[in-house]
């Protein structure tokens, strides 16, 4: 009987564990793109598992986008402008550098989209982003359902933009934060932080009313540098002026 490695644990299905410890190994560059992974059977020996949990690991892998199969060849790791599909390891976000990156990301991504969205947006939009903030400050805000109504602001605010590859990013993206989420609201004092809160969003909702790509875009990356501030994420405050690009 093969002894499991300790690094697999028990908690979670066991291909997965493996995919996600393969994909690990992969992004810190432990193994280069172009090179073949080891053996159905030598990676079945070193964790301990059965090679059905490592086909069902690579096949995780290759649906991730991270490897492709070779037919007789084997498995092999795919540089990052070649994959093609979008991955973020949740337990990477434990780290703070990893956290801050995310931030980075979203204040470059939502900014941009708020202030295209200001010159794009319709009156359904504004309609639906409006529902959405009465949710975040109404009967919810001390719920869960505030956290949903939060993410549905930032994606409709991306459907607004008109462009569907824009709603796709952020939208995954969203899905990605509701964790820090969850965490701003256990260690910062509930009432205050709803109200700094949506203060935040009401101003970027004013500025998409007002149809002021500057304003909106200000606005949603104010927003971003307060919520990364909320999980110990120091962000650079940025400000853009009226015509610049």
């Amino acid at each position: 009987m093969k002894q499991r490695s300790p690094m697999i644990g028990t908690v979670e299905a066991l291909p997965h564990r493996v995919a996600q410890l393969l994909s690990r190994e992969i992004d810190a560059g432990q193994v280069n793109p172009g090179s073949r992974l080891p053996t159905e059977q030598q990676l079945a020996e070193r964790f301990g598992v059965s090679r059905n949990v490592v086909r069902e690991a690579i096949a995780q892998l290759r649906a991730d986008g991270i490897v492709e199969a070779r037919q007789g060849v084997g498995a092999f790791v795919l540089a990052p402008e070649q994959r093609m599909a979008i991955r973020i390891d949740g337990n990477a976000l434990k780290d703070a550098e990893n956290m801050q990156q995310l931030f980075e990301l979203r204040r470059l991504l939502e900014s941009e989209a708020a202030a295209l969205a200001a010159s794009r947006r319709s009156q359904e939009h504004l309609d639906t982003i409006k529902a959405a903030l009465d949710r975040m400050g109404g009967e919810e805000r001390w719920e869960e359902g505030s956290i949903e109504a939060d993410l549905a602001f930032h994606r409709e605010i991306a459907r607004s933009t008109g462009n569907s590859y824009i709603h796709t990013f952020i939208s995954f993206v969203c899905e990605q934060i509701r964790r820090s989420i969850y965490y701003a609201r256990m260690t910062n004092p509930l009432h205050d932080l709803v109200e700094v809160n949506v203060g935040e969003h009401v101003r970027i909702y004013e500025a998409l009313v007002a149809g002021d790509p500057v304003a909106a875009g200000n606005a949603m990356a104010a927003h971003i540098v307060g919520a990364a501030e909320r999980v110990g994420v120091h962000l650079e405050q940025s400000e853009k002026k009226a015509g610049e690009k």
